[in-house]
């Protein structure tokens, strides 16, 4: 047990990130080094409820202080001591979806990312401001609503993410950090706040619905990184902790998404660098040097936590479905009376897919477990799918199930790397995709063409860097900007595994892709005929 860390913890020195992910809900706690030192998590699922995809509040209350108590037993039991005040908290979570309130209350089911009902918001949207709106932004949920003639439209009195939601619940403060905001209503580079020309262009669109409201007056105030976001309430900390061992008072960055903390957690903010993320969705995240010549339905603009240009390639798609499928092999083994350890089990058909044939051997699969926006799909089919001649084998079995967890993604990516011409030096590979070691890797490198690194954090994720966001705002020197910190004083020592691309693997993923293009209309027939 090292004593400066017990030293660190009594003291407050300490900064506590937490990110509500798909699937977990994580906490962490990092040192005065910016080295993670105790963590805790809690599992959850989305629900499927009246044909939206959404988290009850139940579920997020209780997943929050299920993850935060693990993560304050976790220090107990390396430290023996009980945390009871922290040097600063960050939250962070899954971008965009819709949360509206009437003062204090949730006026319909917290609606996610992951819903595509949005078309008819996100075309007219795009089209009034020339300006990508994708389904899933927070202005295309609201616009639909509008659009749908839901009653609730004329009660709101303030809209926002996940991530506000709860930073809301316990500061008092209805903020957003700009990356986060970015994924809610498109923001002018120069003002690092909404865009102002578009916020009237809204308006205007809806004055005919005569609401109560303008779209100024509902929405977050932007805040980016380093500035103060509000402090615990004493509420907030009982919110936090029901213990009532957690004091209040302790300062709050600005709430970020998880496409932001992904980019501090890799060191990816600066331009001509890019993250992939790698889970229950994929996407590219590309810090860019100058604007898009177009607008691309497939590229979101989104920013930076300081607010520089950032194109994202998004698939709500990546690896549900490979993970269903090594949940059969998992049946099988204990069927056949063997007892697997998944960190093996996975490791095991990992490895074999780089056995396979460069294309997969023809083989192909499309993970489409809900819909997506990428390749024009309101909802989704997962299937696998064969010629008479194909090579049918292990190895190219899960060659294709990870060649296509990249697969939507790529069409995006391939619009900004071979149309707009953008320059990547290289791609940081983090996410669940990436745990075993070199396969992801050597896959997304291929999809890419472009050389892919791991770092030996990689599995820390947004935890870790919206906690790193909330020690920038309390520690940072002056004039000392989020880079030069990132750079100095978290990322000089890391270690980073990079692994080229293989030109091999570069034609095969590119014939696989075709493969991939072609089938899309399986997959619609899919869609339509299989209710």
């Amino acid at each position: 047990m090292s004593v400066n860390v017990k030293k660190s913890i009594e003291s407050g020195k300490t900064v506590l990130g937490i990110e509500f992910g798909s699937t977990r809900i994580k906490s962490v706690l990092i040192g005065e080094d910016n080295v993670p030192i105790a963590s805790g998590s809690h599992d959850w699922e989305n629900s499927y409820v009246d044909n939206r995809w959404t988290y009850s509040l139940e579920d997020i209350w209780g997943g929050l202080q299920d993850s935060y108590q693990k993560m304050v037993d976790n220090v107990k039991e390396q430290y023996g001591v009980t945390l009871k005040t922290v040097g600063s908290i960050g939250f962070s979570a899954m971008m965009h979806g819709y949360m509206v309130f009437n003062k204090e209350e949730l006026l319909v089911p917290f609606r996610t990312w992951r819903n595509n009902l949005q078309e008819q918001a996100s075309t007219e949207l795009t089209a009034l401001f020339n300006y990508n709106i994708p389904q899933r932004w927070s202005i295309a949920h609201l616009y639909q609503a509008i659009l749908n003639g839901e009653n609730h439209i004329t009660d709101i009195t303030f809209q926002t993410t996940l991530a506000g939601y709860i930073h809301w619940k316990l500061t008092g403060d209805k903020v957003l950090g700009v990356g986060e905001a970015s994924g809610v209503f498109p923001i002018d580079l120069d003002t690092k706040d909404y865009n102002k020309k578009m916020i009237a262009q809204f308006n205007e669109k809806v004055a005919s619905k005569h609401l109560p409201w303008s779209l100024e007056d509902i929405l977050p105030k932007v805040l980016v990184a380093g500035e103060n976001a509000g402090t615990l309430t004493r509420e907030g900390a009982k919110l936090l902790d029901p213990s009532g061992e957690l004091s209040p008072g302790i300062p709050l960055c600005p709430p970020e998404g998880d496409a932001g903390t992904g980019m501090v957690a890799t060191n990816s903010v600066a331009k001509r660098t890019g993250n992939v993320s790698a889970g229950t969705s994929a996407f590219a995240m590309v810090v860019l040097e100058k604007d898009l010549s177009k607008v691309h339905p497939e590229i979101d603009l989104v920013t930076t936590p300081t607010g520089n240009l950032v194109a994202m390639a998004h698939s709500n798609n990546c690896t549900s479905d490979l993970n269903a499928w090594v949940g059969i092999f998992k049946e099988f083994a204990n069927a056949m009376g063997m007892k697997v350890d998944m960190n093996k089990m996975y490791g095991t058909l990992f490895n074999e897919a780089l056995k396979g044939d460069p294309d997969a051997g023809g083989l192909l699969s499309y993970g489409y477990l809900s819909g997506e926006h990428v390749t024009h799909f309101e909802e989704g089919r997962p299937l696998f799918a064969r010629s008479s001649n194909s090579q049918f084998n292990l190895a190219n079995f899960m060659r294709t199930h990870l060649f296509t967890s990249f697969g939507a993604m790529k069409i995006g990516m391939d619009i900004l790397i071979k149309e707009e011409k953008v320059q990547l030096d290289e791609i940081l590979g983090h996410g669940g995709l990436f745990k075993t070691e070199g396969v992801g890797q050597s896959i997304l490198a291929g999809a890419l063409n472009t050389p892919v690194s791991v770092m030996g954090t990689a599995g820390e994720g947004g935890a870790w860097g919206i906690a790193l966001l909330a020690a920038y705002m309390v520690n940072k020197e002056a004039n000392e900007t989020l880079d030069d910190f990132l750079n100095d004083k978290v990322f000089a020592d890391q270690s980073v595994k990079t692994i080229a691309p293989n030109p091999e693997d570069v034609k095969g993923f590119e014939e696989y892709i075709k493969r991939y293009k072609d089938g899309l209309a399986i997959e619609r027939a899919a869609v339509d005929n299989l209710k």
